[in-house]
């Protein structure tokens, strides 16, 4: 799949494409209907399955404080968006001069200059341009006036509520990861590069795994049942993990993924690890002293290992 950063960018052939705009935060089954609605468009008209989406996303740039965690990043979003056939992932940089676009300029400038839509297909209530004062009704009008069809999917429905990334947050956030899984289609997981750290956890009989996040603000916190891919011999190598910033010893200002690996003895750093979460053990503590969390820390794990096993039987 191809990754284009910037409009600047943009594939200067003739060839058209069928997109999908928005932040795809996720990419859940939402996203994937979208997708696969791009896709039919695309093979009709042999033009490149691209979506668009954008870094920073909107409300992070418009209203950094108020902006909701992410559920991955771009490098996360990337494999996913991959993995579904899709050709092409622009990056389209969100600033002063994009956030300005009118309705009709983003159409004139983006769809039909930069990306020679042939089809645009988005979801309800889908809003552009400067204010957001471009809606449905407006794009399929341009479309009309510009040559390229306009498809407006239903939102999907599970449970009988609307699937969101909003919906995926707090389904987090309550630790239902059965829930979860069927919003994402898939495990709810994180990605990361395992780095060198202090060997405290190997001290305390639990060797971990390290992995900064890179994020300020994540979904999800505490101790959990997980399982790791990337693990040489190892696939879907059961463990227990921390997601926090350390409180007992210290703390940190950035969150800190750190993974034990159960019945493994291997050197990890530098390997690039994907974390599944299985299920939700606790919160994360401040402990008096360490033996007490080293006493907790066997709670959880052998809770895990209880956990995990159910789960394979």
């Amino acid at each position: 799949m191809l990754l284009i950063r910037g409009l600047a960018a943009c594939p200067s052939d003739d060839r058209p494409s069928a997109v999908v705009i928005g932040n795809v935060d996720g990419v859940h089954v939402g996203h994937q209907a979208l997708i696969e609605r791009a896709a039919v468009c695309a093979r009709q008209s042999d033009a490149r399955l691209t979506v668009l989406t954008f870094e920073p996303y909107p409300r992070e740039f418009l209203v950094p404080t108020q902006a909701p965690a992410r559920l991955m990043r771009l490098r996360e979003k990337y494999e996913a968006i991959k993995a579904l056939g899709v050709d092409c992932l622009l990056v389209a940089r969100f600033d002063r001069a994009l956030q300005a676009l009118s309705p009709q300029a983003f159409v004139d400038e983006v769809l039909v200059r930069r990306l020679k839509a042939r089809a645009v297909v988005i979801g309800e209530g889908f809003r552009f341009g400067a204010k957001q004062s471009g809606h449905v009704e407006h794009l399929a009008l341009a479309g009309q006036a510009s040559g390229f069809e306009v498809h407006v999917m239903p939102s999907v429905l599970l449970g009988g509520e609307r699937v969101s990334s909003t919906r995926i947050r707090a389904a987090l956030a309550a630790g239902d990861f059965a829930l979860t899984t069927r919003l994402l289609g898939r495990p709810f997981a994180l990605s990361g590069r395992v780095i060198g750290g202090e060997r405290l956890g190997r001290t305390l009989g639990y060797p971990t795994a390290n992995m900064r996040l890179y994020r300020q603000k994540l979904p999800l916190g505490g101790i959990f049942a997980v399982r790791v891919q990337g693990v040489a011999g190892r696939p879907n190598a059961p463990g227990v993990a921390s997601l926090g910033t350390r409180p007992t010893v210290g703390g940190d200002l950035e969150p800190l993924l750190e993974v034990h690996l159960f019945d493994y003895s291997g050197d990890l750093y530098g390997q690039r690890l994907h974390v599944e979460f299985v299920a939700k053990l606790r919160e994360e503590a401040k402990f008096p002293s360490l033996d007490a969390m080293i006493e907790q820390m066997h709670v959880d794990a052998a809770r895990a290992r209880e956990l995990l096993n159910l789960a394979a039987a």
